[in-house]
């Protein structure tokens, strides 16, 4: 399982950032999306996200297939001008 931003799942905007911690518990597999575009004030409301397959998320964004595998700690951007992916320096501690 994964978390994901309503950005994603309902607003239908692509992945523009991925964070992928140690997983807590055996279905998890440590990987949050996001649009990117989230405010502080918007990631402060539980009800913006929900808990999904990473295969759901994948329906709806293919681009983050070949980074699925990459170890936590780890996080990616989407490059603004390429559209690719790109390491964060941004990676997360937990």
């Amino acid at each position: 399982s994964c978390i994901a931003s309503d950005r994603i799942l309902v607003d239908g905007c692509k992945v523009g950032w991925m964070v992928r911690t140690e997983p807590d518990g055996d279905i998890d597999s440590g990987w949050q999306f996001f649009a990117g575009d989230e405010s502080q004030e918007y990631c402060d409301e539980p009800g913006h996200f929900g808990v999904y397959g990473v295969n759901t998320v994948c329906n709806y964004d293919r681009s983050i297939l070949p980074l699925l595998d990459t170890q936590p700690p780890v996080a990616f951007v989407r490059d603004r001008v390429t559209g690719q992916f790109v390491r964060s320096q941004d990676t997360p501690s937990r």
